[in-house]
């Protein structure tokens, strides 16, 4: 596996990690994201502390994916099979 070393900054402290290269993309979207979040609560409730306005993000996010867990909406028709089959047709070239 080809592990990255990035840091990371949010709510101004910096944080190292050790990634999977494929994962970087979507690592520093993620952090662009949470500080879009924080900024927007900093900027529109009277909460000045870093440590609260990480909570408000952290509860906004993980309401969220439990939201989504609780769809459990997954459509297949047939498509594994479909994706499959054009795998083995291309092996087989």
């Amino acid at each position: 596996m080809d592990k990255l070393s990035i840091k990371i900054n949010i709510a101004n402290r910096f944080y190292p990690l050790k990634i999977e290269r494929s994962s970087e993309e979507n690592i520093r979207n993620a952090v662009k994201s949470i500080e879009s979040r924080l900024k927007f609560y900093e900027e529109n409730y009277a909460i000045k502390d870093k440590q609260d306005i990480l909570a408000m993000c952290l509860i906004e996010y993980a309401s969220k994916i439990e939201k989504n867990k609780d769809s459990k909406l997954i459509f297949d028709d047939g498509i594994s099979d479909k994706l499959n089959n054009i795998e083995s047709l291309l092996s087989d070239l």
